[in-house]
């Protein structure tokens, strides 16, 4: 087992681990989508008019659509697929009729599902200098000689830099790129609330990273947090437990770029 890996367990069994979680993950489940007023009174307004068509069309503007349908994706796509296919829309209406108004506004307002407010969290931690350095842009990463340097950039954006500059060649992006001296550090990072799913698919995806060929001067690590540290014969703490893969919590990431 690695060795920080061994850490992250002692980590979130002996200590509060959540309470000290919650500084890099500050999920807001109550925190209501918000809705453009104009929109909304497009909604109102052909909910008792009976006309499906522009109904429908409003509902597609909206952040959430309030019922689940799999050909809803498709009008997204296309709008105009909306005046085609006008028992498809009166079909889906009807499930959007059979609530009330004020429980259209409560399904269509509902919070995020707290594994999609993930993406951001984590750069905007990394945006507070918690690992001892901002980060900075492109030309100032590869300037800094002493320390340790924080690449600035979403996901794509530091593929980009990986697959230019450190061999990375897999078509997914990055949490996170780091710089040591001569040594470049690369990495995912996620937060495993659960199993099953989705939850599986982002485990999968920050290990398959560690796999990945690039530069021998590139160390990839698995910033991972969640129920994977919880003792048990389960696939995840299995998986990290029984090979020596760089997988950490991100609470200890800074100690991590330090020892190198």
């Amino acid at each position: 087992m690695n060795i920080y890996t061994e850490k992250s367990i002692e980590l979130a069994n002996q200590r509060n681990y959540l309470d000290l979680l919650f500084k890099v993950y500050p999920l807001s489940p109550d925190s209501i989508r918000d809705i453009d007023a104009t929109t909304w009174k497009s909604v109102e307004t052909n909910y008792k008019k009976g006309n499906n068509t522009e109904l429908f069309k409003s509902l597609l503007k909206l952040p959430l659509f309030p019922v689940k349908d799999g050909y809803v994706p498709y009008f997204k796509h296309d709008l105009s697929a909306v005046e085609r296919n006008p028992d498809t829309v009166d079909r889906i209406c009807g499930r959007v009729r059979e609530l009330e108004l004020d429980k259209l506004w409560e399904k269509c307002t509902q919070p995020k599902e707290t594994n999609r407010q993930m993406g951001p969290l984590f750069q905007n931690w990394l945006n507070k200098g918690v690992l001892g350095s901002y980060p900075v842009d492109e030309k100032m990463f590869l300037s800094k000689t002493k320390g340790v340097a924080i690449l600035d950039g979403r996901d794509s954006a530091l593929a980009d830099f990986a697959n230019r500059y450190l061999g990375y060649t897999r078509d997914k992006g990055l949490d996170f790129i780091a710089r040591k001296g001569d040594v470049f550090i690369i990495g995912e990072a996620k937060f495993i609330s659960d199993e099953g799913g989705h939850q599986n698919d982002q485990f999968l995806d920050a290990i398959t990273t560690l796999n990945t060929k690039t530069k021998r001067n590139v160390l990839k690590v698995a910033v991972l947090d969640g129920i994977l540290y919880i003792k048990s014969k389960k696939k995840m703490y299995q998986t990290i437990t029984s090979n020596d893969v760089p997988v950490m919590s991100a609470l200890l990431l800074r100690d991590y770029l330090y020892s190198l």
